[in-house]
């Protein structure tokens, strides 16, 4: 059926638009242009959306930061891990790291640990660009990590765990101080609340949450003061984990330490943190105070990446 004015149907060689609105026809005319104003009208919302979005998430340092990466990343091989990252922490702060899987989250706490050297961007410590040149570097600089696989000894004592490659020896004589290892060892885990019978126990023979508290307490005897958690939480059943979360409590009412938590359980995030960073393609996605967010939005944001 042909409109008013019209000319009949255009050939087949004609675009789309044509057939659809042929030159001369006013309703046509009128037809698309309502069209290109609303796809206008939603790309630019869409558009601004965005933008409100990147500026959100990307992170402002502030007096106070500890910690701050400048536009760092990482590649191993063909695959990027990390594109462009810039994340702060501030004293005292607990920052939650969340993201899917291979997103690159361990590697970044690898670098700011001194396990990785960046390919490129910039760190810098209380104020200071520094270039870690290894494990050791960091923690001189009080920066330690507890990983995920803990990296404890389960042939040695608890004490000897907490004192490992932390040994304090006797000022005459080049001997093991060892009885005062102990007591640090066991000062360490009553302050964060660790129920153990003896620091003289193996390893081997305790619980998974056990090992966890052990591995934190030796980096908090290490005098740390920016501690790095990669899924502390992860391996731990419910009551476990619990607990872990109250050892956490407890470290951050008893010292003044910036954590960065990676963990996948986003209600312990919100537990425990004051503010949250999402990584997503290499990058910084969102960066807000976990007071004004929820479970329910960080999984959207995190749905809608994928």
């Amino acid at each position: 059926m042909k409109r008013p004015g019209g000319h009949g149907h255009a050939g087949a060689s004609e675009p789309a638009s044509a057939r659809s609105a042929p030159l001369g026809d006013p309703l046509g005319d009128v037809i698309v242009d309502a069209i290109q104003v609303q796809a206008g009208q939603r790309f630019a919302s869409r558009r601004a959306s965005f933008e409100r979005e990147v500026a959100g998430a990307r992170p402002r340092s502030a007096p106070d930061d500890v910690l701050r990466l400048c536009h760092v990343a990482k590649s191993f091989g063909a695959l990027v891990a990390l594109r462009d990252i810039n994340l702060h922490l501030r004293a005292g702060e607990a920052l939650g790291l969340i993201g899917e899987n291979a997103s690159g989250k361990s590697t970044l706490l690898k670098i700011v640990a001194g396990f990785h050297s960046p390919d490129a961007g910039q760190l810098v410590v209380r104020g200071t660009p520094v270039d870690l040149k290894g494990v050791g570097h960091a923690r001189s600089l009080g920066i330690d990590c507890v990983y995920q696989d803990l990296a404890l000894i389960d042939e040695l004592s608890v004490w000897q765990n907490i004192s490992l490659s932390r040994e304090t020896v006797h000022q005459r004589l080049p001997l093991l101080a060892r009885r005062r290892m102990r007591a640090v060892a066991r000062d360490a885990l009553d302050d964060l609340g660790v129920r153990v019978d003896s620091v003289d126990v193996s390893v081997a023979h305790l619980s998974r949450g056990q090992r966890q508290a052990i591995a934190l307490a030796r980096s908090i005897h290490s005098a740390s003061d920016i501690l790095l958690l990669d899924e502390p939480i992860a391996a731990l059943g419910a009551k476990e984990a619990a607990t872990m979360m109250s050892v956490l409590a407890r470290l951050r009412e008893r010292s003044p330490i910036s954590i960065i938590f990676v963990a996948h359980v986003f209600g312990h995030v919100l537990e425990v943190c004051d503010r949250v960073n999402l990584i997503e393609n290499g990058c910084i996605a969102l960066d807000k105070p976990t007071s004004d967010t929820s479970i329910q939005e960080l999984t959207d944001v995190l749905l809608r990446g994928l």
